[in-house]
Formats: C-alpha cells, sequence, structure tokens
C-alpha cells in the first residue's frame, strides 16, 4: 500500500494524521487524496481548488517525481510508492 507524507506545517491543521503512518489503497493520486480525506475530513478542501485541482500553492511528488497531471490528478501511484505533499514556497 502506498504511503503519504507531509509537511509539518499540515499536519498542524489535521492532527490526526500526525505520528502516524498514513497509508492507502493503490490508485490514482485522485484516488489517494479522497483516501487521506477519509481519515481527516477536510484534508481535501485544503489542497485542492474548487475543481477538484491541486491549489497553486500545493504540490505533490510520487517518490521523487513530481505529479505532472494537476489538473485530474491521474498520475499512478504503485503500491510501493510515497506520496509527498508539500507547500510552495512563495514570496520575495
Amino acid at each position: 500500500m502506498p504511503t503519504v507524507e507531509m509537511t509539518q506545517h499540515l499536519y498542524r491543521f489535521f492532527p490526526q494524521l500526525e505520528n502516524r503512518a498514513i497509508t492507502v489503497p493503490t490508485g490514482s493520486v485522485a484516488e489517494i487524496l479522497c483516501a487521506v480525506n477519509e481519515i481527516a475530513p477536510g484534508f481535501t478542501d485544503y489542497v485542492l481548488d474548487e475543481q477538484g485541482a491541486l491549489r497553486r500553492h500545493v504540490n505533490l511528488c510520487i517518490n521523487d517525481t513530481i505529479v505532472i497531471d494537476k489538473k485530474t490528478l491521474s498520475d499512478r501511484v504503485p503500491d510501493d510508492g510515497t506520496v509527498y505533499i508539500f507547500q510552495a514556497l512563495s514570496g520575495g
């Protein structure tokens, strides 16, 4: 089963995910995020926009590869994969 890891900042908003291994069924990135949302309701509202695409300030990687499809999140996550979720830094 794939695992999901995220930056410490996100755990602050979803403490039920902290200090536990987050494992979810294999599927697309969209399915993985829905599975995390089952554990922590409201999670997808934080990382996805109203159309279900990744918000501008959120990036995802599958293992060491940045997710290409940020609109429909169709990239497949392998059974032994890790999805990393992090917020992009911006400003000047």
